[in-house]
């Protein structure tokens, strides 16, 4: 099984990084703050004015070792990438498949179908949670409805049809997914709706910034089997878009960072004092409360779940590597299916 490696996560301005024998440091105004040996490290993720040594992205790019280059409102800017992994035969595979209309069909069907059900099983579980009998209807309701789309996948003819049940049936998550948070938390963190690009309210832009750690950490392990990112199967593929990456994530939204939200919200762990906003009406996380939710998503990967395949409990931090190595075994036909991560 593969290791499960730490990403570093710089978020002070100004952060000087260079390569000192086999580590990494980080320094601050020429104070050191960090010293972490390499082989620690699974890929390094800057947000706004950081510094990298030349010497240590070389390093890096030797290695293997990603590097992001991140905004400091989380938006993707680049990536330092070295030479391509992986079995050749292995991509020809993943570009035979997106170049055939039902294989890429199928895959398609599938990655929503883990989306819509664990979305639904999020609900489900809220609806369990709460004392509130409207609020426990509404829940059941939206999650009926989802699941009446979950039925509808195996019959849809094409790729748009696909997404337009994808798209329906993430408006009714989110017009349920309030009843979600505590009573007391939705004055700061109540939500009707999905806006990003910019986020509009608290909640949204705190899913947001999830959801790029996830895409980060999703891209990364594509790569480690050695499939491209940036082809998928039901995300449009465009330049510099990492579709597959996107298609991989789908899974893990409502498990993994929806949920995490959630808990950092009703847990009182995150307040407005964690926001900003900017002019227009977009609402970011600010220094702070990144720190926050880097670190109780660094905490939330070492924890550990049964995988429903594999029998066998995994980090959460390894279950991206494991469906990527899944979906590779699918692609060169190894298996008939694919079969997302389901939670329970």
């Amino acid at each position: 099984m593969r290791q499960l490696l730490n990403t570093l996560y710089v978020t002070t301005p100004n952060a000087w990084l260079r390569l000192e024998g086999d580590t990494l440091v980080a320094e601050i105004e020429r104070e050191k703050k960090l010293q972490v040996p390499l082989h620690h490290l699974g890929g390094i993720v800057t947000f706004g004015d950081v510094m990298l040594t030349p010497a240590l992205l070389h390093r890096c790019a030797d290695d293997g070792r990603s590097v992001a280059l991140l905004d400091r409102n989380g938006r993707f800017k680049a990536r330092l990438e070295g030479p391509v992994n992986g079995n050749i035969l292995l991509r020809q595979a993943q570009h035979a498949a997106a170049a055939d209309v039902p294989q890429t069909l199928a895959l398609a069907r599938t990655c929503v179908a883990g989306k819509l059900r664990n979305s639904r099983q999020l609900l489900l579980r809220g609806a369990r949670e709460t004392d509130d009998d409207a609020e426990r209807t509404q829940l059941r309701q939206a999650a009926a409805l989802i699941a009446a789309h979950l039925r509808r996948l195996p019959h849809s003819p094409d790729l748009d049809t696909v997404r337009g049940l994808e798209g329906d049936a993430a408006r009714l998550y989110f017009e349920a997914l309030e009843y979600v948070i505590r009573p007391a938390q939705r004055t700061a963190f109540g939500f009707s709706r999905r806006s990003r690009r910019p986020p509009l309210d608290c909640f949204n832009a705190l899913i947001s910034f999830l959801y790029t750690l996830l895409t980060h950490d999703c891209r990364s392990a594509l790569e480690g089997v050695g499939l491209d990112p940036q082809l998928g199967f039901l995300h449009v593929v465009r330049p510099g878009r990492p579709a597959l990456a996107l298609d991989l994530v789908e899974e893990f939204r409502a498990p993994l960072a929806d949920r995490l939200a959630l808990t950092l919200i009703n847990r009182g762990q995150l307040d407005t004092r964690d926001f900003e906003q900017r002019p227009g009406g977009a609402v970011y996380l600010n220094d702070d409360g990144r720190r926050s939710v880097i670190t109780a998503y660094q905490q939330r990967k070492q924890e550990e779940v049964r995988h429903p395949l594999l029998k066998a409990p995994v980090p959460i931090g390894l279950l991206a590597h494991l469906q990527a190595r899944l979906l590779a075994r699918r692609l060169r036909g190894d298996l008939v299916d694919y079969l997302p991560y389901l939670q329970r």
